[in-house]
């Protein structure tokens, strides 16, 4: 497959998938930083990897995410996590950009990746089911379509879900996207100018 160039979106575009419970308070306070620092966040997770681990995935909005971004919304963030304290223990803070199999939380993401197969699931059944696993095909208003990668018997080779359906939805590793992301990666960071090779993670631990 071969990389196709890329609208880059807008700052500001709203998720459609996002976090409940305690993770929902953490993005609310700290989306807006994130955002005011320039990136977009793509998702938060608390997990008991390492004890308790603060995971956040963010990236700019050109797809590129290095180890000093990763810095930089570190700095922008830890004073609203010290001082609005919302995870009450010890905890490990770790920033990363979304990855290679990356989730798919807005309608940009879908349309940058078109081509590659992803797996979702929905909130409610649709047309008696809720996981789906399919090529992405393309998007027109809130509605994306798929290929199936197994058809049944009397199932279409399409398929279509509203983004308003979609509970949780990532990339399904496969040589033509691993190809095509280090593709992207390596124009990004030529145009970024970042040096090959700098990772994009950063980890802290915290005391509460």
């Amino acid at each position: 497959m071969t990389t196709e160039s890329t609208t880059v979106p807008a700052l500001n575009e709203p998720r459609l998938i996002a976090e409940s419970g305690q993770e929902a308070q953490i993005a609310a306070l700290l989306e807006p930083e994130i955002t005011s620092l320039g990136f977009r966040l793509v998702r938060i997770r608390l997990t008991q990897i390492n004890g308790m681990t603060l995971q956040i995935m963010a990236e700019r909005p050109d797809g590129s995410m290095s180890v000093t971004d990763c810095e930089a919304i570190s700095r922008g963030i830890s004073p609203i996590l010290d001082i609005e304290d919302p995870i009450h223990s010890e905890y490990h803070l770790e920033i990363s950009s979304p990855g290679i199999d990356r989730p798919l939380v807005r309608i940009s993401d879908f349309e940058n990746w078109a081509g590659h197969v992803a797996k979702l699931e929905t909130h409610q059944l649709v047309d008696g089911r809720k996981r789906y696993k399919g090529t992405i095909l393309g998007v027109e208003g809130d509605k994306i379509t798929f290929r199936r990668e197994s058809i049944a018997e009397g199932e279409n080779e399409n398929f279509i879900l509203s983004a308003s359906d979609i509970a949780e939805a990532k990339l399904i590793l496969s040589d033509d996207l691993i190809r095509e992301a280090l593709q992207r990666d390596k124009a990004l960071r030529k145009a970024n100018g970042v040096e090959d090779g700098t990772t994009d993670t950063d980890e802290t631990d915290t005391d509460s």
